[in-house]
């Protein structure tokens, strides 16, 4: 990913970039260029107070009071207020707790939000976030527009021009009005953005005077009445004569409670969501201070004192100017003139020039908020070539690019020709973007990180969810279209980047919280209370070599049923003469080995002098809690020489290597990392009586064991199994075969085969192969005790609710081989382990995969060859085989 740190402007504070502020650009490069050149200075004033303000003082404080006031009421009007600004206290709280966590750069919510959230939330919401800002700056300019033609507008009735009324009006003059003010603001943008910047304060100071001259004129001005004439539709003009009554009892009675009409503007009736959402686009300033963390004194003192002081501010000047309206105004004045604050001023042009100041001001203010937004997402390459060229700069660091896109798309929402048609979705955008500020804190607040330690300490998951929740019932109550809308397109824009797997380093809220989540409920899962009817296999898998073990990794993974899978493997070394830990570097290549063979494991390595003591502490270690692993799975240990796989699986393929992984390893990497299989002239790394003695260590420990053989044979899972439904077949031969005499159908080990058969029959791929039980009889002796026994064990499997065909095989020919009891120390004949070998290849030989009993290994180490040398021949040539000892029991017969 890109340098996070890239600088975006190399000039200095943007005091009134809103909700997008960047102090990247800055900071960055006074750390690279000239450590002097743009020190920490700014104070809360400056600093927070004063861009805030001015992104909250929009065009709504001078356009819309009265149009709010005049269809709402005093009471429902001040409700409004109250509404809108508990719901960005909320998010204050939040962001103060997020901004004082640490330095918030270029981008403001998307910084923010990605940073706590990761790419794919953070990324989606600052794409939301932007087009809000996008929006917002088609409120400012068609605002601007109406200002002007408030007091440059030729009457529409009228075909001669009177006095300063010399601008056409209609909605196409008014798009082009519109464009050339935007014009504007991408020139400036584009040329001198830093000397805006630096005016900054000049600006609140004419609009501090102007609020001051609003204030006092109700104190100097006499009663006055006008004369207003609307035109709706074609040919419907209505004629109005409001009246200014100055501060009357009766007028303040009169407007306490609502009023909806039919706005002039728009020709649609009003209601309390749609005022509410015109009104609410003063509230979507208060991230403007949180954003300069980088060039502030003391930020984590200055943000929330100042953030909060701004708020506090705004709040009482509106609530004065709704008093003050409603108490002075009569209703129709209100509802009929959007510039009423220029109607009633001792000098008109006071509210003239401090409306063009705020809204030019709020217009360039959110264009460059917005390019910065752009570019931020453009430099972390979420979205890839389409937001590429947003990452272009000029000399001197302007995004250029990003402005160009903005301007763009601002172009368009000027066709809607009307404030209040777009406000709506601008209101649903910020409150959705609170939302996310909200729901990133309260996330952090729930992951109990030990580094979330904000030092504004007024907050707490209450609060947070407090706010999700305001913020989202108000997004439906403004405009559940609307809401529902952008809430779908967040959903795919989340889809687009799970799936696109951006790399981060900015950490993974997802993974602090699912780790906050797992510890609880493993504490839950108590291994006292473990019981035989939600027995599952967690297999532990000895792998010493992937290369030669992808089949069998692949098969175990069908045979986990949801159970836990882990992938063990053990470096021989001594920790005590290396200079530092060789296993841990290893894990990466491990992990995307899993990832490619598309397997549910986990990984464990460990460094040991031998393989057996390795897998007795994996064995002892491996998990945590109730989820411990109850199986061992070994691969096979004979000398045939093991086959590639890596050679096999177009996915490890070399013509395939692709651009790696998130995580730094690409397809030769991880092909030169595992070594070349075992060939010719290379030694075993272990010894016949080691490997015996890992699984006589696994019995003693109370662990089921299984060797697989022969599951190089199996076919890459993307293949399936054979494709013939009269062929695919799961064998199972529930008799030891090396003890005849010992046949017992019932016990615990045969129990475990058929669980595993059974298992391995549920998982998806091997649902469609038939499960088949071959019982071993001596037909000719004349005992026909064995035909009982074949009716228990099918009653048996009735209990067991395990469909399978059951096959009896005579094997008196095989049986007469066998010399006598298989005590320990006597050796079994050559010819019955070759005569039960033909006869499981006569019977199995179609089978897609067979379970064999597997014996006690002998207790002396003298005799492991042998133990060996015996299940070579037993299962010699006949394909994907898998032995099997159970000691622990796993079927239920209960409900």
């Amino acid at each position: 990913m890109a340098n996070e740190h890239s600088p975006l402007l190399v000039h200095g504070v943007y005091s009134m970039m809103g909700d997008a502020e960047d102090s990247r650009g800055g900071s960055a490069v006074a750390g690279e260029e000239s450590p002097k050149s743009n020190p920490r200075k700014l104070n809360t004033f400056f600093g927070v107070m004063v861009p805030t303000i001015l992104s909250m003082f929009s065009i709504v404080l001078f356009l819309r009071t009265g149009f709010v006031v005049g269809h709402a009421g005093l009471l429902h009007g001040l409700l409004m207020l109250c509404v809108a600004y508990f719901i960005i206290s909320l998010t204050i709280l939040s962001i103060c707790a997020i901004s004082t966590n640490g330095a918030v750069e270029g981008g403001g919510a998307y910084f923010m939000i990605s940073r706590s959230l990761g790419p794919e939330f953070g990324g989606s919401i600052g794409l939301m976030f932007y087009l809000a800002k996008v929006c917002a700056c088609g409120v400012y300019v068609l605002g601007l527009v109406e200002a002007i033609l408030d007091i440059f507008g030729k009457d529409q009735d009228s075909a001669v021009s009177q006095g300063l009324r010399v601008l056409p009006q209609g909605y196409w003059y008014t798009v082009l009005y519109s464009s050339l003010v935007l014009l504007l603001c991408l020139v400036v943008c584009l040329v001198g953005a830093h000397i805006y910047a630096k005016a900054s304060f000049i600006i609140l100071l004419v609009v501090t005077v102007s609020l001051i001259s609003i204030i006092i004129s109700p104190l100097i001005l006499s009663p006055q009445h006008f004369n207003i004439t609307h035109t709706y539709g074609n040919n419907h003009t209505v004629t109005v004569n409001p009246s200014y009554t100055g501060f009357n009892g009766t007028t303040l009675k009169n407007n306490l409670g609502p009023q909806y009409s039919l706005d002039y503007s728009t020709n649609t009736m009003m209601s309390f969501a749609t005022v509410f959402a015109v009104m609410f686009t003063s509230c979507t300033g208060i991230m403007a201070g949180a954003n300069m963390s980088g060039e502030l004194k003391n930020p984590s003192q200055s943000i929330p004192k100042g953030t909060i002081m701004a708020v506090s501010y705004t709040f009482t000047v509106y609530v004065l100017l709704f008093l003050l309206l409603s108490s002075t105004c009569d209703r129709l004045l209100l509802i009929n003139d959007y510039a009423v604050f220029q109607r009633v001023n001792i000098w008109p042009p006071f509210v003239t020039i401090g409306v063009y100041c705020a809204s030019l001001s709020a217009a360039m203010c959110s264009m460059i908020g917005a390019s910065r937004i752009l570019h931020a997402l453009a430099l972390d390459q979420l979205f890839g070539l389409p937001l590429a060229p947003a990452a272009v700069t000029s000399s001197s660091g302007n995004p250029w690019v990003s402005v160009l896109y903005t301007w763009g798309l601002v172009q368009c929402t000027l066709f809607a020709g009307q404030l209040n048609v777009i406000a709506g979705i601008v209101t649903v955008f910020y409150l959705l973007a609170y939302a996310a500020v909200d729901l990133a804190c309260l996330a952090l607040e729930w992951a109990s990180a030990p580094n979330f330690r904000p030092t504004f300490q007024f907050f707490s998951w209450h609060t947070c969810l407090l706010g999700i929740v305001s913020c989202v019932v108000m997004m439906f109550v403004i405009n559940p279209v609307y809401s529902s809308a952008s809430i779908v397109l967040l959903l795919l824009l989340l889809l687009f980047l799970h799936y696109r797997s951006p790399t981060s380093s900015w950490g993974y809220i997802s993974q602090a919280l699912i780790f906050h989540q797992v510890r609880k409920y493993l504490l839950m899962l108590d291994s006292r209370k473990d019981h035989v009817k939600f027995w599952r296999p967690q297999v532990l898998l000895m792998v010493a070599n992937p290369r030669s073990s992808c089949q069998l990794i692949c098969f175990v993974n069908q045979l986990k049923k949801g159970g836990l899978f882990v992938l063990g493997h053990v470096q021989i070394g001594d920790l005590d003469v290396l200079p530092a830990d060789p296993v841990q570097p290893q894990y990466n290549f491990w992990l995307s080995l899993v990832d490619k063979l598309g397997v549910k494991a986990f990984v464990d390595l460990t460094l040991s002098p031998s393989v057996r003591q390795g897998t007795q502490h994996l064995l002892r270690i491996t998990g945590l809690g109730g989820m411990k692993p109850n199986t061992l799975v070994l691969g096979f240990y004979d000398n045939c020489y093991p086959e590639d796989y890596f050679l096999q699986d177009p996915v490890f393929c070399e013509g395939d290597r692709g651009e790696g992984d998130n995580f730094g390893v690409d397809l030769p990497s991880l092909q030169a990392h595992f070594q070349p299989v075992r060939h010719a002239e290379s030694p075993r790394a272990l010894q016949p009586e080691e490997y015996v003695s890992i699984i006589h260590d696994a019995i003693k420990m109370g662990k089921n064991v299984c060797l697989g053989r022969y599951f190089f044979q199996l076919p890459p899972e993307s293949k399936g199994i054979r494709g013939n439904d009269n062929v695919d077949t799961i064998d199972v031969w529930p008799t030891n075969l090396l003890s005849p005499g010992s046949a017992s159908y019932a016990d615990v080990s045969s129990l475990f085969m058929l669980q595993m058969a059974c298992v391995l029959n549920m998982a998806n791929r091997w649902r469609r192969a038939r499960l088949r039980i071959y019982v071993c009889v001596e037909s000719e002796s004349g005992d026909q005790g064995w035909l009982a026994k074949e009716e228990q064990f099918r009653e048996l499997l009735g209990k067991l609710r395990i469909r399978a065909a059951i096959k009896i095989v005579p094997w008196d020919n095989v049986a007469r081989m066998f010399r006598g009891p298989n005590s320990e120390g006597q050796k079994v004949s050559e010819d019955f382990l070759c005569g039960v070998n033909a006869l499981l290849k006569e019977h199995s030989s179609t089978a897609a995969v067979r379970f064999l009993y597997l014996p006690n290994p002998p207790s002396s180490s003298e005799l492991s060859q042998q133990y060996l040398t015996q299940l070579d021949t037993l299962t010699r040539d006949l394909g994907p085989t898998l032995l099997i000892h159970g000691v622990t029991p796993v079927t239920c017969t209960e409900l």
